[in-house]
């Protein structure tokens, strides 16, 4: 394996870890070896075991996550720490990199982590003096041990803090760019939403249809976008704090008056609801006149996002499935033989055909899905509150109507064409990344199927060939 060429904040690391191991001497490193054969399983369950008596960490490691992938992935980590030879250390600080990166991705606080080295060192030393032969070479693994596990969280730490920096730039940026082209549109739009669902509710309590139970202003049109587009787009405030609080009294109050409720019962539920609505009304006013928009975010031929913010936006979402409870899931859809369209009928013929599956994409989703173009000929759909079944159904009609609708050139001819869509349902897992790679392996799956398919991610598909990661 090629040694990893190190930037200039690792480079002091590696020098620092190969003086550690040249200062300890080869009675130390193979003291060390030997821990590495029998106390990597044991300590990456200690580790573990640690963490998740933080309710934090609880929030990010299911004890099935832990049991099948993180304890092993540690078991590795530890057998690499000890086992690290002078010639190896270039690759171990990169190694660090790479896990520090992975959590600023899940947003693991650093606290936590810092608190399981502490634990391993004080397990890994008191094995150390148990297999030492004699005081002197027991203290210099020990010495050793603390100094590159201590290289070892400075380098995660470093790739964290650089890591969580560019978030919080492309987050700030993200609450600058409208996720409308025209804000006036939208709130116009939003406003109409509203409207609509307070005049269903009425006919509804009036008592001319059901009984207003299904009536939910949070799982309404404009619910899902305000909780999934609004908030983030807008900004965390009072404003958007005191909206989220009037819907859950509005829809608290409409459960009160359900089946079991009589029409009088009904109607007086409605003068508070209206006032609600009415303040919900005033401070939407009062948010939209506070955004201004900032194309930077947008593709400029379709006018879909542009994978700049896809991370912001998967994070968010991971955080409300966790918090609340709730699915969602995203589609990778690529247009098949795209090279040969633009071969054979000129750029020309590919970029009206990838504004007219961007506008088909637009058409067949709702307003509080993402809608992104991830690159080239490919799109990400973020399905908000839709279960793999629901993304399914999504997914299918969305390539049934790219294969009934033809784009129609200039020249007159009739460009059929045809999408690959791989589907993945967020499965739990913290890290946005392997949501991304289930959705890539699906749909690499249904290119090599015979393409014009949709596939839903499992634990069979192998991973895609040259994936490509969010953001470097």
């Amino acid at each position: 394996m090629d040694t990893p060429q190190l930037d200039e904040a690792s480079q002091p690391l590696a020098d620092a870890w190969q003086h550690c191991l040249l200062q300890a001497g080869p009675d130390a490193t193979a003291l060390l070896r030997q821990v590495a054969q029998d106390a990597p399983p044991a300590l990456a369950q200690r580790f573990y075991d640690v963490l998740l008596q933080d309710a934090r960490a609880r929030r990010f490691l299911s004890h099935e996550q832990v049991k099948d992938r993180l304890q092993p992935a540690m078991q590795r980590w530890l057998t690499q720490l000890l086992c690290t030879g002078a010639g190896d250390v270039a690759a171990a600080v990169a190694a660090q990199r790479v896990i520090g990166d992975v959590h600023a991705r899940v947003g693991i606080p650093v606290d936590l982590v810092t608190r399981g080295a502490r634990v391993l060192k004080q397990e890994l030393f008191a094995r150390l003096r148990g297999l030492a032969r004699d005081s002197a070479t027991a203290f210099a693994a020990i010495d050793c041990l603390s100094a590159t596990m201590d290289i070892a969280m400075e380098g995660m730490t470093l790739a964290y803090t650089h890591a969580r920096e560019r978030s919080s730039r492309t987050d700030a940026a993200y609450r600058l760019f409208s996720l409308v082209q025209n804000v006036s549109t939208e709130r116009e739009r939003q406003r109409a939403l509203l409207l609509d669902w307070e005049n269903t509710l009425l006919y509804t309590l009036a008592g001319h249809a059901g009984d207003g139970q299904g009536a939910s202003l949070a799982t309404s049109e404009f619910g899902l976008w305000f909780t999934h587009k609004g908030v983030p787009s807008f900004g965390e405030s009072s404003e958007t704090r005191q909206v989220g609080q009037l819907v859950a009294r509005i829809d608290h109050c409409l459960q009160r008056a359900g089946s079991d409720a009589t029409p009088s019962q009904r109607l007086a539920v409605l003068p508070p609801v209206r006032e609600d609505l009415a303040t919900i009304r005033n401070l939407m006013t009062l948010l939209f006149e506070r955004i201004g928009e900032l194309d930077a975010g947008s593709d400029a031929l379709t006018n879909l996002l542009n994978r700049r913010f896809l991370p912001t936006v998967l994070r968010r979402e991971i955080e409300l499935a966790t918090r609340n409870q709730t699915p969602f899931s995203l589609l990778l859809l690529d247009l098949d033989h795209f090279k040969a369209i633009n071969d054979g009928h000129g750029h020309d013929a590919g970029d009206r055909a990838l504004q007219h599956v961007a506008a088909l994409l637009g058409q067949l989703t709702r307003g509080s899905d993402y809608l992104f173009r991830y690159g080239g000929e490919e799109f990400v759909v973020v399905l908000v509150a839709a279960s793999e079944s629901q993304a399914m159904v999504i997914a299918e009609s969305l390539r049934r109507q790219i294969a009934q609708s033809p784009v129609s050139l200039p020249n007159g001819q009739r460009l059929d064409l045809s999408a690959s869509i791989g589907v993945a349902g967020h499965d739990g897992h913290p890290d946005y990344e392997r949501l991304m790679a289930r959705a890539d392996a699906a749909m690499y799956a249904a290119k090599r199927g015979g393409r014009n398919r949709v596939v839903l991610a499992d634990a069979s598909l192998p991973e895609a060939p040259g994936r490509r990661a969010l953001q470097r």
